[in-house]
């Protein structure tokens, strides 16, 4: 695969990126270095992971996928080099205490989960270091208004970004971003680094999937216009576009190890929403009805979307894998496209 820059940087990643999120519940240790060897053997050079994997998240497994992918890099000599490795810094606890306590994100906490993920991952540097939920109050993971009553936000933005510019500055990371962010979000943090002169983000790693369209409403505008790339994590929107479940989640024939019959969070939150498995059936009968898997439209559309950088797949078997891979280079027909926006405009974006 060709490699393409990051935001207004010098990091070059695939049009493809590895999560792993899976890493350390779903997927074991040897099952997790072995996808890690295909996904280098096929042509993948970005792997992105974050201190609070796996999920669902839990106090027993918190930051085992970063230390399986530390073993992996130190049993192969020279490959980190070859690789761009993107990891994060989670937000406010949100009901996980044992992420963070309290609802700030100070500079301290930056600094130290910074330097705790360096030492999972058994690396001297992290390539793209990125906050993984705002420090305020947002509407993100499945919320869709902002409401100013609840706000609690106690570090300003300057100082998470200064925390993040001097850890660029000490060598410890290359490059900023962030993630569930909002249009307001992402012209804050380019707006005071330039005034500052400080790091500048180079992406934002939000959901952008079939079902969850919310990145096309302005956040789009203000990313083309500042410079800064899409990395689009959930392209299938936690396996609903894959046909998996089209049957329903409790029928029989739904695979029980199914992220969303794992995830009760998943479920309520916005991937398991009644309306937005009724609009993933109808995705995915339009995939079919043009010759197309679910997994191969669902993943072309992203994959050739002028607003992705680079798409986040994340999987549990090596089959998986190479299918996701394997839709790289699916040109979309016009047609077909015209059909998947006129299902948005009578559906929307149930998982946003």
């Amino acid at each position: 695969m060709q490699t393409l820059q990051l935001g207004q940087g010098d990091l070059r990643v695939t049009p493809i990126c590895l999560g792993t999120m899976t890493f350390g519940d779903q997927v074991d240790e040897p099952h997790s270095q072995a996808i890690l060897d295909r996904a280098v053997e096929r042509g993948i050079n970005f792997l992105d992971t974050a201190e609070m994997y796996p999920v669902p998240p839990k106090a027993e497994t918190f930051n085992r996928t970063e230390t399986f992918i530390g073993r992996w890099l130190a049993a192969r000599p020279g490959l980190r080099e070859k690789i761009v490795l993107a990891t994060k810094v989670a937000g406010p606890s949100r009901g996980m205490p044992w992420v963070r306590e309290g609802q700030g994100l100070t500079p301290q906490d930056i600094v130290r989960s910074c330097e705790a993920s360096l030492r999972r991952l058994q690396t001297d540097v992290i390539d793209l270091y990125q906050i993984h939920w705002p420090e305020r109050t947002v509407p993100s993971f499945g919320e869709i208004y902002y409401d100013p009553q609840k706000e609690r936000t106690q570090t300003p933005i300057l100082e998470q970004l200064q925390a993040l510019d001097g850890l660029v500055r000490q060598g410890k990371v290359r490059a900023i971003g962030l993630s569930n962010e909002t249009p307001y979000g992402v012209h804050e943090f380019v707006r005071l680094a330039e005034q500052h002169g400080l790091a500048r983000v180079a992406t934002v790693q939000n959901p952008y999937a079939l079902v969850s369209r919310g990145v096309d409403n302005g956040l789009d505008e203000t990313m083309h216009r500042l410079g800064v790339s899409l990395l689009a994590y959930s392209p299938l929107a936690f396996g609903a576009l894959t046909g998996k479940y089209d049957r329903g989640l409790d029928h029989p024939e739904t695979p029980r190890n199914a992220r969303l019959l794992l995830s009760e969070r998943a479920r309520t939150q916005r991937w398991g929403r009644p309306e937005a498995l009724e609009a993933a059936r109808r995705y995915n009968a339009l995939a079919r009805e043009h010759g197309l898997t679910p997994t191969r439209m669902a993943l072309a559309w992203c994959y050739t979307n002028w607003r992705v950088a680079s798409t986040i797949i994340g999987v549990s078997t090596l089959a998986q894998l190479d299918e996701d891979i394997d839709a790289f280079g699916t040109t979309l027909p016009p047609e077909l496209l015209a059909a998947i926006d006129r299902i948005r405009w009578e559906m929307r974006d149930p998982a946003a």
